[in-house]
């Protein structure tokens, strides 16, 4: 019988496992449930896009603020309240910058999360987004969201 390669390093306890993914989730929020609340208006969420203007122009969501991250310690305290929880994103998975936003507005006491997916996500599971010709929309792609563009609801 061949060893498992899913076992040969054992899982970690359920109660192990159930702290890691808490941590996870009081760290990280995903597109789907940025999108949900941005859509149904609920208070106290700042989403802040940290890409460099040439990003932010070429596409951005619909009432993110633009802070890029080397000027979050600058503008941050004008432009966002200290009472919110900034979510920040970037360009996708493949790039830390929204990571190194969110580091930025932790060290100036910001209650903050993550954006996993980043803009990438945001366009490829079909939300609007903004550029400089107006709203735009591309297709749900049927690899990272149902194709009838309904949230999977997970």
């Amino acid at each position: 019988m061949t060893p498992s390669a899913v076992t040969h390093t054992p899982a970690a306890s359920p109660e192990a496992a159930a702290a890691h993914f808490a941590a996870r989730l009081a760290f990280e929020a995903d597109v789907s449930d940025v999108h949900a609340d941005l859509t149904s208006g609920a208070p106290g969420i700042v989403v802040v896009d940290s890409r460099h203007q040439v990003g932010w122009d070429q596409g951005h969501i619909p009432g993110a603020l633009h802070i890029p991250t080397a000027r979050i310690a600058e503008l941050a305290p004008d432009l966002v309240a200290r009472d919110a929880t900034v979510v920040t994103y970037c360009w996708g998975p493949g790039c830390n910058g929204a990571t190194k936003a969110a580091l930025a507005f932790a060290r100036l006491g910001y209650q903050v999360k993550e954006m996993i997916g980043g803009f990438e996500y945001w366009a490829r599971e079909g939300f609007a987004y903004e550029t400089a010709a107006g709203l735009t929309r591309t297709a749900p792609d049927p690899l990272t969201a149902p194709a009838s563009g309904i949230a999977c609801a997970c």
